[in-house]
């Protein structure tokens, strides 16, 4: 496998941009050294609950994530997971939460990643990925795998243990690969999902198997899905996507062969695209493009040669 270069590498992948949080790992099991740093005054928290945080415009027109001294914070139980801390030795923490908490100026409003992460500085991001990541973990993971007990939160977050068996239970990450395939024409292959609206097309997409690399995991995932065969395979690219868990592995592939037959379970249309054909449908509105915070939109950019039309997270 070799690596594609990125002719956009100074416009980084959304949610990718260096974030300039340190995680701070070896602080997560030193009890004294976290309830330090969540009683300092420079301590910064925010709540997430479902994928959501607050978030509010400033006066200068920027987005940010709405964060309080930790003083503010309001009560919770053990849901309180430690992020890092920046440059300037400021803290960072994530509330979980049942519902995000009402703000009195009425200005803050809930959003996700997909719209957020558009909007966001890097720090404020690569907060909001983590707090995210987390709470899906912990709120779809409470019972332990070995012997369904109830498991403790531990490590500031980043562990579950289950206390009858001892056994200790890590964040999932689901390896998934995301592709733009091109044929000896230079087409790019887009295809719709079953359950997307007419229109919505996008690169193909699918998780790693267990005991398969992953340039065969792109390979089988295209032939399955759209009965085409793949040679080459270049590395692009990786984006977190906590929608529920996936790292999304991104790549440039060349087809073989160019006879679409799509699998009707998971790919319900499927089409060669010249530049000048996808432009054409972009202007006329046939397909939208992918939304901006994707990598899959970036993958089709670097085919495409400039950016996509933006279309909007709502």
């Amino acid at each position: 496998m070799t690596t594609w270069t990125d002719r956009y590498a100074d416009r980084p992948i959304s949610l990718t941009a260096p974030s300039g949080i340190d995680r701070g790992a070896h602080h997560r099991l030193d009890e004294a050294w976290l309830a330090a740093a969540w009683s300092h005054p420079s301590t910064r928290c925010f709540v997430v609950s479902g994928g959501q945080v607050l978030i509010d415009e400033t006066a200068d027109g920027h987005t940010e994530l709405v964060m309080i001294p930790s003083f503010e914070a309001p009560l919770t139980e053990a849901h309180r997971y430690f992020l890092g801390i920046d440059e300037d030795g400021v803290s960072y923490f994530a509330l979980q939460k049942d519902s995000l908490p009402g703000r009195m100026d009425q200005s803050a409003r809930p959003a996700g990643l997909r719209e957020a992460g558009l909007l966001l500085s890097a720090r404020d991001v690569g907060l909001m990925v983590h707090a995210v990541g987390l709470e899906n973990w912990q709120r779809t993971h409470r019972f332990c795998s070995r012997c369904g007990e109830r498991t403790v939160i531990a490590a500031a977050g980043h562990i579950r243990r289950c206390q009858a068996c001892g056994a200790e239970h890590y964040p999932r990450t689901d390896p998934a690969v995301i592709m733009a395939v091109t044929d000896e024409d230079d087409r790019i292959l887009l295809g719709r999902q079953v359950h997307w609206p007419e229109g919505r097309f996008s690169t193909l997409a699918g998780f790693v198997e267990p005991g398969e690399s992953i340039e065969q995991s792109v390979r089988r995932e295209v032939h399955e899905e759209v009965g085409i065969t793949v040679g080459p395979v270049e590395y692009v690219a990786s984006q977190p996507w906590p929608f529920p868990s996936s790292l999304m592995l991104g790549f440039m592939a060349r087809a073989t062969s160019t006879e679409i037959e799509v699998d009707g379970d998971e790919i319900h249309e499927a089409r060669w695209f010249s530049r000048d054909d996808l432009r054409a449908a972009f202007e006329s509105g046939e397909v939208l493009p992918p939304y901006g915070i994707s990598i899959a939109a970036r993958l089709i950019e670097l085919w495409y040669g400039k950016p996509l039309p933006t279309r909007s997270a709502a």
